[in-house]
């Protein structure tokens, strides 16, 4: 049973709320963050941010092999950029579950592919910060949870 959800979050999502409004939205993650842990009480949320690929790397081989947990990475930039991410997902043995604010979709040509696609278990793209929530949804409900 997962009792752990780690949410780790990648470049430029400190500026959540005051970097490109119209994209991202006016609220901070800390904000949401707080609203999150009051929506799942029984559930110890933990959140890490780092504008450095390394430190992303380090958290989640930190975190990946621990018993009853699960990921939600958003990765920023980073998704479209970084084999050695991707290596690092693929090798943990915890659920990842990929998340980006916007639809990558929907934005410019070098946006439309993420490295880590094919190693997360799930994902949630272009619902704004509601895709955390429903991340978090998803591993409580799925298999990994049993």
């Amino acid at each position: 049973m997962i009792s752990t959800i780690y949410i780790i979050n990648g470049p430029n999502l400190n500026l959540l709320g005051k970097r490109e409004i119209d994209i991202y939205g006016s609220i901070s993650f800390e904000e949401f963050f707080d609203s999150l842990k009051n929506e799942f009480p029984g559930i110890r949320l933990e959140y890490f941010q780092s504008n450095h690929e390394g430190f992303l790397i380090d958290k989640i081989q930190e975190v990946g092999f621990e018993k009853n947990t699960g990921i939600i990475l958003n990765a920023g930039g980073l998704s479209h950029t970084s084999i050695s991410l991707r290596d690092a997902v693929a090798a943990v043995l915890t659920p990842v579950v990929e998340v980006h604010i916007s639809n990558i979709n929907k934005r410019e040509p070098f946006r439309k592919h993420s490295f880590l696609t094919e190693v997360c278990e799930a994902h949630f793209i272009g619902l704004g910060l509601e895709g955390y929530r429903l991340s978090i949804h998803w591993l409580l409900e799925s298999s990994f949870n049993k």
